[in-house]
């Protein structure tokens, strides 16, 4: 059962467990995204704290040095959400599918309710616990097959970058942690916020869960032909009716040239990637501007309110006026978006 919304004075509580054989990459990436996330008047809205299976003390990385962790595993029972990242010293985890003693009396801790998430193998510890059970879920997609067969229950996505199940999130690898973790800041707080934090980072603001992992994708040649121009050439003219010749155009390529080539560069359609960038756009403009919702539907290129109702409902599952009463009062200010999990699922697979 979810929790109640917190008050505004009270920091969303992360704590993110460091296992043996940690990626120090992946350890760093909770505290980066969300220690950086502030409200209007610069209040921090998360406290990141880590902590370890054991008592306080060193955690072996898969580096050539540890990490010192102030904290045991009693630090999980205050978690609203804890973060497992990846590991290469999983043990049973990994090759037989279940829990150490050890880790299994920490995630014991967990309180019901508290929502949880895997960047990249870490996944395997939230599977093996049984927390995957029944559940879409993602992981690095050079262990996807492996995942599979030892979760049989899990419907594993090995092509996506997240999987957000509500109060269950899991990430592919990597980069893919950082986008999971801005999804849960714009989740929580709003695509300002969120905007905050990516530029303090220097990542893109949004990549949609059901982007495709980089997989067999790789970087074109110089010399080949990309299809940068013509997003941003439909990036600044979201507001008018764009067909897919006239992006195909800005490229001189034929409409089924231009298709296969951006699903290469993108992971997805052309459309797709539309409705994405017309969404975002909305949210933008509900969040941050007293335009009415027709207004707004037509600046972000849906034409009616019932269209942009419409893909606002099957991409966030709330109404645009839902979305603006809950981010426009008090954006940045919300740190209890824990208890409204399945109200935001942007990054869901589709």
């Amino acid at each position: 059962m979810a929790r109640p919304p917190e008050t505004a004075h009270r920091r969303h509580r992360v704590v993110v467990l460091a296992l043996d054989g940690l990626l120090p990459f992946e350890l760093g990436i909770p505290q980066r995204i969300f220690r950086l996330a502030k409200d209007a008047e610069g209040h921090p809205l998360y406290e990141v704290v880590t902590c370890s299976v054991r008592p306080p003390g060193p955690v072996d990385t898969d580096a050539d040095f540890a990490v010192l962790v102030r904290s045991g595993p009693e630090a999980l029972a205050t978690a609203d959400t804890v973060v497992v990242p990846a590991s290469y010293e999983l043990g049973p985890v990994h090759e037989e599918g279940v829990l150490t003693p050890e880790l299994s009396a920490a995630l014991a801790h967990i309180r019901p309710g508290t929502r949880l998430v895997s960047i990249c193998t870490g996944g395997y510890v939230l599977a093996a616990a049984g927390y995957l059970d029944g559940r879409p879920a993602t992981t690095h997609w050079a262990s996807a097959e492996h995942f599979q067969r030892l979760f049989p229950k899990i419907k594993v996505d090995p092509d996506v970058l997240f999987v957000d199940d509500g109060d269950v999130l899991t990430s592919a690898g990597v980069a893919a942690g950082i986008d999971l973790c801005l999804h849960l800041v714009r989740r929580d707080h709003g695509t300002g916020v969120a905007n905050a934090v990516a530029r303090r980072t220097v990542v893109p603001p949004h990549r949609d869960g059901g982007q495709a992992q980089y997989i067999h994708r790789p970087v074109p040649e110089p010399q080949v032909a990309t299809t940068t121009a013509a997003r941003a050439w439909a990036l600044g003219r979201l507001h008018e009716p764009i067909q897919l010749r006239d992006m195909a155009e800005q490229e001189a390529m034929s409409v089924r040239t231009f298709t296969r080539r951006f699903r290469e560069e993108a992971g997805i359609s052309p459309g797709q990637w539309l409705t994405q960038q017309r969404v975002e756009r909305a949210r933008h403009l509900l969040e941050s501007s007293d335009l009415s919702i027709d207004q707004v539907a037509r600046d972000a290129g849906f034409g009616t309110a019932q269209s942009m109702r419409q893909h606002l409902q099957a991409g966030l599952g709330v109404t645009p006026t839902a979305y603006r009463r809950t981010f426009r009062a008090g954006s940045g200010t919300r740190s209890g978006a824990a208890g409204h999990s399945d109200d935001f699922r942007a990054g869901s697979v589709s």
